[in-house]
C-alpha cells in the first residue's frame, strides 16, 4: 500500500513559505525524535540557502535515548544547523531555544534588534504545544489528530523574536514507502488515510528485528514468532481480539499495537536510523533513474511508431 496524504491548506501552505523566506532570519525544524528523517521536508535545505537552522528532534522522552544522539551528531554535520533533543513540556529546555536563536543570528540580537523565525514541521509533531510553551501562553491551538494548524500566522513572543507560524506540512509525494509507513505508524498521518492492519505489520516486522526485548516484555513472550503475521496473531490472542469461530479481528489488534507505540507503552524506540536513510535514499536513487529510462523508452518507442 502506498500511503499518500496532502490536504489542500498544506499545498498553499508550501507556497506561503517559499513567498516568506526573504524575511526570515532563522528557521526552525520540529522533528518527530522518534523518526528524524522521515519527519523532516526534504525540500528544506534547497529552500533555506545559508539561512541558520536549529533541528529540534520533540518527543525525545519517546525516543531511544542512544539513537536520538546518532541522529544528532549526524544532522549537524551540515553547515548551520544545530540540534535540540527535547519534550515540549521541558521549560528549561524551551529557554534553551530562545538563546539559541539568538546566539545563531547574534548581530540582530545584539542591537536589540527582532529575529523573524519561520517554524516548521510535519502534522502531530508537537509544534502547537511548542509555541504555546515558547509564548509562556496558550496561543497555537493543539490536539492529537494531524492538521489542527490550518493557516500561516505570526506570534509576537515579546522577547525579541517574532514566530511564522506554518500548518504541519508533509509533501505530496512520498516515493519512499517506509516514509510513508513510518509516518502513519506514529500518527502523523491521519488514521482515515491507511489501513490500520497493514501499517501495523509494518511496526511489527521493524519490532521484531529491532526491539525484540521490548516486544516479549510488554506481551509477555518467551519466544518471539518468525513473522509480523504471527505477531500480530498472538497479540490478538493475548488481548482477546476474537470474532466468531476463534479468529482474530485484526483491524482491533492493529490499533492496539499502535496505540502502545504512539503513547510509548511499548518503551522508547526510534524507527531509523542514519544507515538506514543512506540505504533507502540509495535505493531510491535507483528507483528513480530507472522510472527516466522507462520514460525515454516510452517515448521512443512511440515515436518510431509514429
Amino acid at each position: 500500500m502506498k500511503i499518500q496524504w496532502f490536504p489542500g491548506h498544506m499545498h498553499k501552505a508550501g507556497k506561503e513559505i517559499k513567498e516568506s523566506l526573504p524575511d526570515i532570519d532563522l528557521i526552525i525544524e520540529i522533528l518527530d525524535a522518534r523518526l528524524p528523517f522521515s519527519s523532516a521536508n526534504p525540500l528544506l535545505s534547497a529552500l533555506r540557502g545559508d539561512k541558520p537552522c536549529i533541528k529540534i528532534l520533540n518527543k525525545a522522552d519517546l525516543a531511544d535515548p542512544v539513537r536520538t544522539q546518532q541522529w544528532q551528531d549526524f544532522l549537524e554535520q551540515e553547515d548551520g544547523v544545530k540540534t535540540l533533543s527535547l519534550t515540549a513540556v521541558q521549560t528549561d529546555k524551551v529557554d534553551t531555544v530562545i538563546e539559541l536563536c539568538r546566539k545563531l543570528i547574534p548581530h540582530k540580537a545584539a542591537a536589540s534588534k527582532v529575529i523573524h523565525v519561520l517554524i516548521m514541521g510535519i502534522p502531530n509533531v508537537g509544534k502547537s504545544t511548542l509555541i504555546n510553551a515558547l509564548a509562556g501562553r496558550t496561543i497555537a491551538k493543539t490536539g492529537n489528530e494531524p492538521a489542527v494548524t490550518k493557516r500561516q500566522q505570526r506570534i509576537d513572543l515579546r522577547n525579541g523574536i517574532i514566530l511564522c507560524d506554518t500548518p504541519g506540512m508533509l509533501w505530496p509525494n512520498l516515493e519512499n514507502l517506509n516514509t510513508g509507513y513510518r509516518l502513519a505508524t506514529t500518527g502523523a498521518i491521519k488514521d482515515t488515510a491507511l489501513k490500520h492492519d497493514d501499517v501495523a505489520s509494518f511496526a511489527g516486522e521493524f519490532l521484531l528485528h529491532h526491539y525484540p526485548e521490548s516486544l516479549k516484555q510488554r506481551y509477555q513472550l518467551e519466544t518471539l514468532p518468525e513473522s509480523d503475521y504471527e505477531l500480530l496473531q498472538i497479540i490478538g490472542k493475548k488481548r482477546g481480539c476474537l470474532r466468531s469461530g476463534g479468529h482474530i479481528e485484526m483491524d482491533k489488534v492493529a490499533k492496539i499495537l499502535l496505540a502502545e507505540i504512539r503513547d510509548g507503552t511499548l518503551g522508547r524506540m526510534t524507527l531509523e536510523t542514519p544507515e538506514m536513510m543512506h540505504k533507502e535514499l540509495a535505493e531510491l536513487t535507483l528507483i528513480r533513474s530507472q522510472k527516466v529510462a522507462q520514460k525515454e523508452k516510452r517515448k521512443k518507442n512511440w515515436k518510431s511508431e509514429r
